[in-house]
């Protein structure tokens, strides 16, 4: 590894494991006072928002009647606008957006040529039928197109739904359903790991012949279009080349995004244009205290919320250059990152820890054949990352002179809510910060008192890019956000305070498990498993693992003899119903699973027995014999773990 000649960002404090920012860090930093934490969040907010470009101004900042909140309301505002428009008198010439694909020359777009491109786009779904407040889906690999659809509906008030490319037809059809979409964006194929993935392939087996669909030619497969399904590349030259932006109301819908559930039913959560925009905008600047210069790297797809916020649009409303990559990080070998980052001299890098534990494993040598020397800011994001990763990502990608923003937030907070800001640190492994300026966050017990370790809640005011609702099921919105502590949003997770301060996030409380930094629901793949026509019950709880942070492990009671064969079986199964990330790690066939004397499955035991805990309070326990049994399954598939 080449030796760094960067800028020192960061020190090290003498007592402690921590860095701060260096005076060169506080100097470049948009915020270096800790006199922003003691701003009116109301006020805060306006300031940020003016920020924007609004077609007609707020009448009112905020209000709440909780569950419900509103921000900026009667303000009129475009995404597109914003993200586009506002930025061509000076900067259309700068590039938006670097491609690097697997296989072929990288390609880029000034911000003219992206505002185009979007605006033909915009045309194009308005020929197809798309009028404001249609809800569209889009189901497409890390192509510029995507980022191009998701605009070009913003542009035209059609609320987006992007589903993860890898994501089963099974999945892709649910979502499709609970939105009532009539409207699908596509491609034919994309590359993923040196192979052609033929996603339009997997589309259809979601859609009916109703579905209008719109595919892009991104790999060149043969294919034929069926009834009511459209060429991009072809209908585009039939459209005008301007596309006015539709100015839409600060509370109207620009994005649903959908989320496991503890249910296993994914969850459509709601955004709105003018408080998710300010949001978005306000913290892609502070948190990544990004510059005109910056490139920015988010690793995330645009299938999760982190893609939405740091690729499509916090970027980009701050006329911003991002850097998009189609394939995988350890294609055609783990030094495909490494060489991205210093062929297009990346500045602020943003991935997850289960990206970095990946390469820990790979080892150094992958990285010492490249200059990362461009890179200043580094960022974590999707799970708690532990103290060796966070370590290894400081040492050997930032050379100990990048600082490490280690960001907490969710779907359904629509961008970062816990972090440290560069010009203010400390930065401290294991550790994500304090609450985003504007935001006011804290952990209490189960009576709702404040505790030095417990459950995380949100206070009012809530902030402007929280979700708004649940398509279509306001019941589930109050039940699972309101519903344990009322007055509070409840965020499903744990934490402690570390120096009575700062918020060290423990992870998940509910049966959300968190694989590769992707929310599952239990349910959902428990569901998943028993639709294995052989399979008569089954309960998943989650493994911990070195790289993943965890895999699903599967116990199954079964009508046939447990065999090789059956376990590939119910893999198969899982993966059409959800998709490959879904696959369970372990498959175990069980008599009996410990259920309580009414009947209900008793997954925290299994979780307490996995992770060597006490089995607590078993006075419910109908089958105490199953416990024993069972430990002794998790012992063996412990040792194998260790080998």
């Amino acid at each position: 590894m080449v030796k760094s000649k960067s800028v020192q960002w960061v020190e090290k404090d003498p007592q402690k494991e921590m860095w701060w920012p260096s005076a060169e860090l506080k100097k470049k930093a948009w915020v270096s006072s800790s006199s922003i934490y003691k701003k009116d969040p109301q006020k805060f907010w306006a300031e940020q928002a003016k920020e924007l470009h609004w077609f007609q101004p707020w009448q009112k900042i905020y209000q709440e009647k909780i569950p419900y909140f509103q921000w900026f309301l009667q303000g009129k505002i475009n995404a597109s606008y914003n993200c586009l428009d506002r930025h061509l008198e000076k900067n259309k010439d700068k590039t938006a957006i670097i491609w690097e694909p697997e296989i072929g020359d990288t390609q880029t777009l000034t911000y003219q040529q992206l505002s185009q491109e979007v605006s033909l786009f915009a045309n194009v779904l308005k020929k197809i039928g798309v009028k404001k407040g249609d809800f569209v889906t889009i189901y497409l690999p890390m192509i510029p197109e995507t980022v191009i659809a998701m605009q070009a509906c913003s542009r035209i008030g059609a609320p987006h739904s992007v589903v993860f490319s890898a994501f089963s037809p099974d999945s892709l059809k649910q979502r499709i359903q609970d939105a009532q979409s009539k409207f699908l964006i596509t491609c034919d194929g994309y590359y993923r790991r040196g192979k052609i993935i033929n996603l339009k392939e997997k589309a259809d087996q979601a859609i009916s012949n109703q579905t209008k669909t719109l595919v892009i030619n991104r790999a060149s497969l043969k294919i034929k279009l069926k009834k009511n399904q459209f060429w991009w590349h072809e209908l585009k030259k039939q459209v005008p080349s301007e596309c006015p932006p539709e100015p839409m109301d600060s509370e109207d819908i620009l994005f649903i995004l959908y989320t496991s559930g503890t249910t296993g039913q994914p969850k459509g959560i709601i955004h709105t244009h003018g408080g998710y925009l300010t949001y978005a905008a306000t913290t892609t600047k502070i948190n990544f205290d990004l510059h005109k210069e910056d490139i920015f790297w988010c690793t995330a797809d645009v299938g999760w919320i982190t893609g939405h916020t740091y690729i499509c649009y916090g970027p980009l409303l701050n006329a911003g250059t991002i850097v998009i990559y189609e394939g995988s990080p350890d294609y055609p070998d783990f030094s495909r990152w490494w060489q991205i980052i210093e062929k297009h001299q990346i500045t602020i890098f943003y991935t997850a820890p289960t990206a970095i534990r990946m390469f820990v494993k790979a080892g150094i040598s992958w990285i010492q054949k490249h200059n990362l020397d461009s890179l200043r800011l580094l960022g974590t994001v999707g799970e708690p990352i532990n103290r060796e990763a966070w370590l290894w990502f400081f040492r050997y990608i930032g050379q100990e002179h990048c600082p490490v923003i280690d960001t907490w937030w969710q779907t359904e907070t629509g961008g970062h809510m816990i972090n440290t800001l560069p010009g203010l640190g400390p930065f401290i492994p294991t550790v994500a910060g304090l609450s985003f300026p504007g935001t006011q966050h804290e952990i209490v017990d189960e009576d709702c008192q404040p505790a030095q370790e417990g459950y995380l809640i949100q206070k009012s005011p809530f902030a402007p890019g929280m979700l708004r609702g649940v398509l279509n099921n306001p019941q589930r919105y109050q039940e699972t956000y309101w519903g344990k502590y009322k007055k509070y949003y409840y965020t499903s997770d744990g934490a402690v305070k570390f120096q009575k301060k700062y918020f060290r996030i423990t992870g998940r409380t509910d049966d959300i498990m968190k694989i590769a930094g992707h929310r599952l629901a239990t349910a959902e793949l428990e569901n998943a498993v028993t639709e294995h026509s052989q399979v008569v019950e089954c309960a998943v709880v989650p493994l911990p693992d070195n790289i993943r942070g965890e895999v699903p492990l599967a116990f199954v009671i079964a009508q046939k003899p447990e065999s090789e064969q059956f376990k590939k079986e119910i893999i198969k199964q899982v993966e059409k119903s959800i998709g490959p990330i879904a696959r369970p790690k372990f498959i175990i066939f069980v008599d009996d699973l410990p259920k309580t004397r009414s009947g209900k499955i008793m997954r925290r035991v299994l979780k307490n027995i996995i992770q060597k805990k006490p089995l607590g309070n078993l006075s419910t326990l109908q089958n105490p014999d199953s416990v024993g049994k069972i430990k002794k399954i998790i012992t063996n598939i412990l040792q194998i773990q260790k080998v």
